[in-house]
């Protein structure tokens, strides 16, 4: 969720100079730049830390969006330790104020989608999922196909779920673990009435899945089918 990381730069500022205090004149100023560089090095700090330490890494995401309000990417992370936390209204507001910053950032949109729909906010999901998707450069969009597919079938469009699994069960490379994607689809197709399409992917679910969650779902679909 925290790949492809960027400095996030104001254009045209390398030259201020930002001054505290009094002693500013002689040796309390820094550029502007040095500050963006050291809020994306505490970002790096917490992406870093996030597997082993999340505490350590939620201070390093707070200390990067304090020296820099514009680091989206800061901000993201931070709404990701939030969720992470079950405070999904302080990660909403860090992922909308990510998505401020550049509103063609899918990533936080998808986030934000999932966010939603954990507080069952889901006709609200399902608009940021598809805003998403209208960007073409977004790298993953199997991920926001994938949740949109899910909020549809909550809301009673398996037609449209259905689309947009097929198109997330599709992706190459995937983003999304296949045995998901199939699994979702195939309970899809269960409830539309395919069952020979149902079968198909339910079947394939057993072959993908390590676990053997996802496999004894679609296991169990199978046995209705019969």
């Amino acid at each position: 969720m925290l790949r492809n990381a960027h400095l996030i730069r104001r254009p045209g500022t390398y030259g201020t100079l930002l001054c505290v205090g009094l002693l500013s004149l002689v040796s309390g100023c820094v550029t502007e730049k040095e500050v963006l560089q050291k809020s994306q090095g505490h970002y790096q700090e917490g992406v870093a830390s996030l597997p082993s330490d999340r505490q350590k890494a939620f201070v390093s995401f707070q200390q990067a969006v304090q020296l820099n309000p514009q680091n989206k990417e800061a901000r993201y992370a931070l709404g990701h330790v939030y969720a992470l936390q079950g405070k999904l209204s302080y990660a909403e507001e860090q992922l909308r104020a990510a998505i401020k910053i550049d509103e063609s950032y899918s990533e936080a949109h998808t986030y934000l989608g999932q966010v939603l729909a954990n507080q069952d906010r889901w006709d609200e999901a399902i608009r940021s999922y598809r805003v998403a998707l209208a960007n073409p450069l977004y790298p993953t969009p199997d991920l926001a196909r994938f949740h949109l597919g899910r909020a549809l079938a909550h809301q009673g469009d398996l037609q449209g779920s259905m689309e947009a699994l097929e198109d997330a069960v599709s992706a190459s490379p995937p983003t999304v673990p296949p045995a998901m994607t199939h699994l979702e689809l195939g309970r899809v197709y269960y409830k539309l009435g395919y069952a020979t399409r149902a079968k198909e992917v339910l079947k394939k679910v057993a072959t993908l899945d390590k676990s053997g969650e996802l496999a004894a779902a679609a296991s169990d679909l199978l046995t209705r089918l019969k």
